[in-house]
């Protein structure tokens, strides 16, 4: 094995030291030419050991994470025991992280009470995650594995200029026979789609194309409050074969930050192949996956 040598320099004058040290002892050598290449036993073994330290993380990291969790979702500054208690420590030990966490700026105390709140560059990671966050980006990836999981057509919905509007498709291997395309504005009324929006978004947004609507039935905003209070009591819509016949959907909402509907996850099948019960197996992964998704958009569902 060869011996590589590096020269010292003194940093005062440029000139070099009077020895040499071998490279070996501070790097590592690459490997010698003539190395058995068919000796991977080392290496194998080396990545493995690294991958099982990847995978176990720092667990002081974990445990401090607890104290930014509990501040996090408790609307008030808190005192350091109540602190302590909620995040499962003592409150010698979270003082000893909250001390860590003041100097990042990730908690900050009140110099009068003593109540611990989180810090400014708590917020400042708060609003970097919702500057880059896309919603529908985020609820294309989510619904691609809820299709594969449920095999039922799903989709994505925004509000556009003429009312909620399809923005994304997701066909099952069997396609409902809906004739829904991208770009499509559903009507208010008689999709589930268009229910979602109505009950959830303020009136001053809905109203000129409910009226609409209702014109063309014939009622009254009298008659439709209570549907539409139903689709909040549910905290979903669901249409039974209303739109298209033997054709069943739910709609589920996705909230911001601002607790303001984003978008409405869709699921849609035919008679007799879709569970249109609530709580049942489609519901409850529209739900699931919706939830999700309002999470990363920043929503907390305590504050609604």
């Amino acid at each position: 094995m060869r011996e590589i040598y590096f020269t010292m320099v003194n940093p005062g004058r440029g000139t070099p030291l009077a020895r040499q040290i071998p490279m070996s002892s501070k790097f590592p050598q690459p490997a010698d030419e003539t190395d058995d290449p068919s000796d991977t036993t080392d290496t194998a073994d080396a990545t493995e050991a690294g991958e099982e330290k990847a995978r176990s993380g720092i667990q002081s990291i974990e445990v401090g994470f607890r104290l930014l969790d509990v501040l996090t979702h408790e609307p008030r500054a808190m005192m350091l025991r109540d602190l302590a208690q909620r995040a499962g420590m003592s409150p010698a030990k979270a003082h000893r992280y909250l001390v860590s966490f003041q100097r990042l700026g990730l908690a900050s105390q009140d110099p009068v009470s003593g109540r611990y709140e989180l810090g400014g560059f708590a917020l400042q990671m708060g609003l970097a995650r919702l500057a880059r966050v896309d919603g529908v980006k985020l609820a294309r990836i989510a619904l691609s594995e809820l299709r594969d999981r449920l095999d039922q057509t799903v989709g994505i919905a925004v509000w556009g200029n003429q009312g909620p509007t399809v923005v994304h498709w997701m066909e099952s291997s069997y396609p409902a026979k809906a004739s829904l395309k991208l770009g499509d504005v559903m009507p208010l009324l008689s999709s589930a789609t268009g229910l979602l929006f109505a009950a959830y978004l303020p009136r001053s947004k809905t109203e000129a194309l409910l009226e609409r609507e209702l014109a063309a039935t014939r009622k009254t905003m009298a008659d439709i409050e209570p549907l539409l209070a139903g689709v909040r009591e549910h905290g979903a819509a669901r249409i039974e074969g209303m739109l298209l016949p033997t054709i069943h959907a739910f709609c589920t909402p996705v909230f911001d930050s601002n607790g303001d509907l984003a978008l409405g996850l869709i699921a849609l099948g035919h008679e007799g192949a879709f569970d249109t019960r609530w709580g049942g197996e489609i519901d409850s992964a529209l739900r699931a996956c919706a939830a999700e998704l309002s999470y990363q958009l920043g929503y907390c569902a305590e504050e609604r």
